[in-house]
């Protein structure tokens, strides 16, 4: 059984959107076919509430779907995407859909069940992205610049973006202020290594109290990415220490 998302702006239940469902044995979330709806349902396929493929209703309005379809793509979306389409709909379908496939309306179960099946296979082996790091419920691309979190775009600015990816690719290693700066901020920059703990706290807070953990303070000695922040209370050298953390300085540049 498949987890689908269906998103469309219609009131009706999801097997009079795409009969075929209704003849399947797939799990399937109704939701508004706007962005915000991503977010909203967690749906990313490494979350709580997984999403293995999402369906679009474009059975009117094609021209609005169509830039729907396409802002989806922009998210970085690591499932399927597939549009529902009347026979004639299918006649507007080019290639800046950005869709995965689509789907008839008219389609028996069979047919849908055989797309579907394809859909979210040719995703899975596609998965071990060599521009995405993943780490847990941690997705980052590096390719788009854009980081993830059990679905949730994180707001990171540039060097935040480029802290959190260098420790991630390091899941263990423990850094000095002072090799951060130097991996992160370049030989050139003259800044004092407070602008590290200013990164980290900003880091933090924006992870969220669940997921701060994730990187941890080396009493004396640095931070470093914990794969596993479960194993943060049995690990001492993870344990957070409030102290090394140096408050934010007039002269440390944030970005």
């Amino acid at each position: 059984m498949s987890h689908l998302l269906l998103l469309t702006n219609s009131n009706e239940p999801s097997d009079h959107v795409l009969p075929a469902l209704g003849l399947l044995l797939h799990s399937v979330r109704v939701a508004p076919a706007e962005a915000g709806a991503l977010l909203a349902t967690g749906a990313d396929r490494s979350s709580s509430m997984p999403v293995d493929a999402i369906l679009v209703d474009a059975r009117t309005d094609l021209a609005t779907v169509r830039n729907f379809c396409r802002l989806l793509d922009t998210t970085g979306l690591d499932c399927p995407l597939l549009a529902v389409l009347t026979e004639g709909g299918v006649a507007a379908l080019t290639p800046d859909w950005q869709i995965d496939d689509f789907l008839l309306t008219s389609a028996g179960p069979a047919e849908v069940e055989a797309r579907l099946r394809l859909a979210i296979g040719q995703a899975d082996s596609g998965a071990d992205d060599p521009d995405e790091i993943r780490r847990g419920d941690l997705v980052i691309d590096e390719a788009t610049y854009i980081a993830r979190l059990r679905g949730r775009i994180l707001d990171l600015t540039f060097k935040e973006f480029e802290l959190l990816k260098f420790l991630a690719q390091h899941p263990g290693r423990v850094f000095t202020r002072a090799q951060l700066l130097q991996e992160v901020w370049g030989y050139d920059y003259f800044g004092g290594t407070r602008t590290i703990d200013v990164h980290v706290r900003r880091l933090r807070a924006k992870l969220g109290s669940e997921y701060e953990s994730l990187i941890g303070t080396v009493r004396n000695v640095g931070y470093r990415f914990v794969p596993d922040p479960a194993t943060k209370a049995a690990d001492p050298a993870a344990q957070r220490d409030s102290g090394a953390e140096a408050p934010d300085s007039p002269h440390a540049a944030p970005a």
